[in-house]
């Protein structure tokens, strides 16, 4: 080809100081013209045809294919490719210049293909993602792990290439730095195993609810990388946290309280001591119109009656006699009113217990589960649950603790 362009050349009359370069330079345009050509047809031609054709398919794996850019950089291997079949053709008279282009063309083509693979990887690994109900193996890491591989090959071949050696002595040579790799490549080792331990051991997996507090993470996991998990916090910050500290360090996975249905609720409710005391009997009458409280009261007025029916006496200011109180009568109340809310979990732990008393007064503390998890549910279960608690807390004539506010004092001091 070129000797017919300096034969050319003569013809035309240019001298021969000029025929080997101008017939260089005349190669080199018509080489790069027609790898341009190739990138054309296979990028705005034939890879425009796929993509009608993709379009026009029902099938959402070859949507992936899309993308994730695998069509694309497969193009760029057609004018790499003819650059390294075709460069002998047009630079075969200048050994040094066609050595160089076909060591670049080489190592572009190692590198490419190594792209290429890792878009076919990134295709296997969001179709998995998709349409597995298996949360927990761990396709992002060994993904991840494959990619390094694919690299680390097409890296060795294009230092081989380079430097006119075979690969395997390259790979030969790899034994010595094995140290110096494991200190390079730790963390990815590390990651690697955290990923297989915490998929064997369901640990954690992409939508669970993390808390761990020493680095900052309180929310859903959005994906479990080799060497980093990403967590979405709450205030919608992004948090990575190492992979291997999963397995080195402690966290609170809320996947638990998800998967049973239930929310715990634990909260205290404050009573002044000083408001105390047993039940009088206008008070029982008030308190018997309650329709949660009916069966309790009747019950425990039979059971008063028969006790201190064989006391024989029947004076109220008799301290042998048995009599409720109103806090007893108030827990009562609380129980049935949490067994009889729609928004408490029925086949969960309901209870109501009095804690040891303290500065603050005597705690109530109510334990129940929400059948709600959904955060603004639970958070509105609780609120109207204690709302209610505190309005109705005055009917058993007890008063709730609190501090003492500015209010407080200026009523004080009118009084």
């Amino acid at each position: 080809m070129i000797t017919n362009v300096q034969q050319w050349l003569v013809e035309q009359g240019l001298p021969a100081d000029y025929i080997e370069p101008v017939s260089l330079g005349i190669g080199i345009v018509i080489l790069l013209t027609l790898c341009w050509l190739g990138f054309y047809i296979a990028r705005h031609q034939v890879l425009n045809f796929v993509h009608k054709l993709v379009s026009k398919s029902a099938n959402k794996w070859d949507d992936l294919l899309i993308q994730h850019s695998v069509f694309s950089r497969i193009a760029w291997l057609v004018p790499i490719t003819i650059l390294l079949v075709l460069s002998p053709v047009f630079l075969r008279q200048h050994a040094l210049l066609l050595n160089v282009v076909e060591i670049f063309a080489k190592v572009a083509l190692a590198i490419q293909v190594a792209r290429s693979i890792s878009s076919l990887l990134n295709v296997t690994n969001t179709a998995f993602q998709e349409s597995s109900k298996e949360k927990y193996l761990p396709l992002n890491a060994t993904i991840q792990v494959l990619k390094l591989a694919v690299y680390m090959v097409a890296i060795i071949l294009a230092i081989a290439t380079i430097i006119d050696k075979s690969p395997i002595y390259l790979l030969s040579g790899l034994g010595a730095l094995t140290a110096v790799l494991l200190l390079v490549f730790q963390d990815t080792i590390k990651g690697l195993v955290a990923s297989v331990q915490i998929s064997a051991n369901k640990m954690v997996a992409p939508g669970d609810w993390i808390e761990m507090p020493q680095y900052g993470a309180d929310g859903d996991v959005l994906e479990i990388a080799l060497n980093t998990v990403k967590v979405k916090n709450w205030d919608n910050t992004v948090t990575t946290i190492p992979t291997y500290a999963l397995i080195s360090e402690s966290f609170k996975n809320w996947r638990g309280m998800t998967a049973s249905g239930g929310r715990r609720i634990k909260r205290c409710i404050q009573i002044d001591l000083n408001s105390v005391h047993f039940c009088s009997t206008e008070l029982l009458e008030k308190l018997l119109k309650v329709e949660l409280l009916t069966p309790y009261l009747k019950q425990k007025h039979q059971e008063v009656e028969a006790y201190n029916a064989q006391k024989g006496e029947q004076d109220e200011n008799n301290p042998n006699l048995r009599k409720l109180t109103n806090i007893g009568t108030f827990r009562a109340y609380i129980t049935a009113y949490l067994k009889n809310h729609p928004k408490v979990h029925p086949e969960m732990t309901c209870m109501v217990r009095q804690l040891k008393p303290s500065e603050t007064g005597v705690s109530l503390e109510l334990y129940f589960f929400s059948n709600d998890t959904n955060w603004i549910n639970y958070e509105g279960i609780q609120a109207d649950v204690f709302d209610h608690l505190f309005a109705i807390a005055p009917l058993f004539e007890l008063r709730l603790f609190q501090s003492p506010t500015g209010y407080d004092w200026q009523n004080a001091l009118r009084h």
